[in-house]
């Protein structure tokens, strides 16, 4: 299978299991679920999915030379997101705002109920293993370490939202070692550690995030609490949920109004001495290693003003939106 990849360039997808997962019903809804949630109404023409990061985390593995059953646990890390992503913590009481940890909490329960244990069964490969987080430390590690998620998504982000026009000097200076990801110099560590703070702080965590969670999170409780839909029609696609909802605008003015708000047709400031409306968003922050002679050191440890760029970064941010309507 020939995968052009917009990021990384064009791969031969040859292994059987890669290929199946792929195919599969639960990789494939993923092409219709918003990497970021709801964004085009705030960034007009950067949308990207779900899937495209997914196989983008599977193909930073495989560069970089982890094993198979890692690259299978990054291409399957994301299956249990609902439509529109994160915006889900917003909606279901649930959800945590300020962890956005709804998609890790059921991801494990979420995939023994899908087509996916047949696909590992018939090539022989253990699902408990594949679940277990700890056997793969180049795809999962807790902030501030990089991990192939944050260095796809961030990457990715980074060229569709044009802070960057390409990848190469990041990949060209990343290296994996002993389960690690370290860059070949504090120069291109920091580089990529100010790339991912400038993607977090106007991105990520930056007031059209947190219009956006805040907006689309009551609209889909809204639904939800009129029954319009139910949680299982959350694990349809972005598309399906809207089709299923839109009926209703005409017979719900809140819900109208809702809408007309997570699609910027109302004005909305942050005012916090004056708001209507209060969002917490997840912040992040990398502290990167990097090799410096023999000695792997972190960008902290070579200029430690970084570490308190992360410390506060890592910090929620608090939004106290007011909207004109």
């Amino acid at each position: 299978m020939k995968y052009k990849d917009r990021i990384y360039g064009e791969f031969e997808i040859t292994e059987p299991v890669i290929l199946d997962l792929i195919n599969s019903p639960s990789l494939k809804r993923l092409k219709e679920i918003d990497q970021a949630g709801y964004f085009e109404a705030h960034y007009p023409g950067t949308a990207h999915s779900r899937f495209e990061h997914s196989v983008g985390v599977y193909l930073l593995l495989k560069m970089y030379g982890a094993p198979l059953s890692e690259q299978i646990a990054g291409l399957i890390h994301d299956v249990s997101h609902s439509a529109f992503s994160h915006c889900v913590d917003y909606a279901l009481d649930a959800g945590s705002e300020e962890e956005q940890s709804h998609q890790d909490n059921v991801f494990a329960g979420f995939v023994k109920k899908s087509d996916i244990p047949g696909i590992l069964r018939n090539h022989d490969i253990n699902l408990d293993f594949i679940l277990d987080d700890s056997n793969f430390t180049l795809l999962e590690r807790d902030l501030p370490e990089l991990c192939a998620d944050r260095i796809d998504y961030s990457l990715r982000g980074a060229v569709i939202f044009k802070e960057i026009t390409g990848v190469k000097y990041f990949l060209d200076n990343l290296r994996a070692e002993n389960g690690e990801w370290a860059f070949k110099s504090f120069q291109s560590a920091k580089k990529f550690a100010e790339l991912f703070l400038k993607m977090s702080s106007v991105y990520y965590a930056g007031l059209a995030s947190a219009v956006m969670f805040r907006t689309v999170g009551d609209y889909l409780r809204r639904a939800l609490h009129k029954k319009y839909i139910t949680e299982a029609d959350l694990y349809t696609t972005d598309r399906e949920v809207l089709r299923r909802i839109r009926p209703f605008h005409s017979s719900d003015a809140e819900l109208k109004m809702l809408f007309d708000r997570m699609n910027k047709k109302v004005g909305c400031e942050n005012c916090p001495d004056d708001f209507n409306a209060k969002v917490t968003l997840k912040s992040r922050a990398v502290d990167p290693l990097f090799r410096r002679g023999d000695k792997i050191l972190r960008v902290s440890e070579a200029d430690p003003s970084w570490g308190g760029i992360v410390k506060r970064e890592l910090e929620p941010k608090k939004y106290f939106l007011k909207f004109k309507k």
